[in-house]
């Protein structure tokens, strides 16, 4: 059984993925062209175009993270090859923390103190008590539904939504364009934790950021696709003078690394982090790359993800 392995980090993997799967011979993009061309398994993340269009004998894809649009928008991508991906390992918990923090950003001020410390100004603002702060989550999938629940156990009001109906224990939940609207229009922090996908892109466009609550923020430590850039930029305003929109913390982007000339560097109501809100734990991440290898030799049934959805 030969599996090729694409990630950062690539020895750390390597040898754990080789201890854990001994039968296996691993291959890298680093190895000869001969040893590494059609691989049994492929377990990528964000694999270059050629490295997948030497893979024409390929029983099964495991995608080394949550997101899967970079995968599915490569032109190699092998036709009739399952995919799974990821599915929380160990990510939800890292990605809340993040959520935590954007929000307790805005809730209890930092954004202002640390506006007024640049003015020497030395002024308390009162503090919003966490159940008069409602939170939204988009996206209730495997790591959305752990966001919110866990955001809900710090005390504030969580409102999630999905395309479909879903009923999450301590969150009120919404669906359809109906409940989009409904969630929008109720929420001081907006979190984003939808998959980059036709129908997602652009959701938080001029639309949804007018239904905000005047004051609001948005978190967005899934997908960049999900926001209009120039929307949100217009619901900013100008300078450090709040706009409609209060603030934004971003961490995924359209493309990466975010170009230099990007506006939203400058922008001082923005704070940009470089795609590192939910990394993928090594030891529990590899443990579902060997579980799902040997589902697919074993011919069991496991979950896939739908091509066609983006998921």
């Amino acid at each position: 059984m030969r599996v090729l392995l694409h990630i950062d980090d690539i020895d750390t993997w390597r040898q754990a993925l080789a201890e854990r799967l001994p039968e296996a011979e691993i291959v890298t993009a680093d190895d000869p062209a001969d040893k590494r061309r059609n691989a049994d398994y492929l377990a990528v993340r964000q694999p270059p175009e050629a490295l997948l269009a030497e893979q024409a004998q390929a029983r099964g894809i495991i995608n080394l993270g949550a997101g899967v649009d970079a995968l599915l928008n490569n032109p190699a991508l092998p036709e009739n090859v399952p995919i799974v991906k990821l599915r929380d390992a160990g990510m939800a918990e890292l990605i809340a923390d993040y959520a935590r923090y954007g929000i307790l950003h805005f809730q209890r001020d930092f954004d202002r103190y640390r506006r007024q410390q640049a003015q020497r100004e030395w002024r308390e603002h009162a503090v919003v008590d966490k159940h008069d702060w409602p939170v939204g989550v988009l996206g209730l999938g495997a790591i959305g539904a752990k966001v919110a629940a866990m955001l809900a156990a710090d005390g504030f009001p969580v409102h999630g939504w999905s395309r479909t109906p879903k009923s999450l224990d301590g969150i009120q939940c919404h669906h359809g364009d109906t409940g989009l609207a409904e969630l929008l229009g109720q929420v001081r922090s907006l979190v984003l934790l939808l998959p980059s996908t036709s129908s997602t892109r652009h959701i938080i466009g001029v639309e949804a950021l007018a239904a905000l609550p005047e004051g609001a923020s948005l978190i967005n430590p899934g997908r960049g696709s999900l926001i209009d850039e120039a929307a949100l930029l217009d619901a900013l305003g100008e300078g450090a003078q709040e706009g409609r929109l209060r603030g934004a913390i971003l961490d995924a982007f359209p493309e990466e690394p975010l170009p230099a000339t990007s506006p939203l560097w400058t922008h001082p109501r923005i704070w940009i982090t470089p795609h590192m809100a939910g990394p993928t734990p090594l030891g529990e991440a590899v443990d579902q790359v060997v579980a799902a290898i040997r589902s697919f030799e074993a011919g069991d049934m496991i979950e896939y993800v739908d091509r066609d959805a983006g998921y």
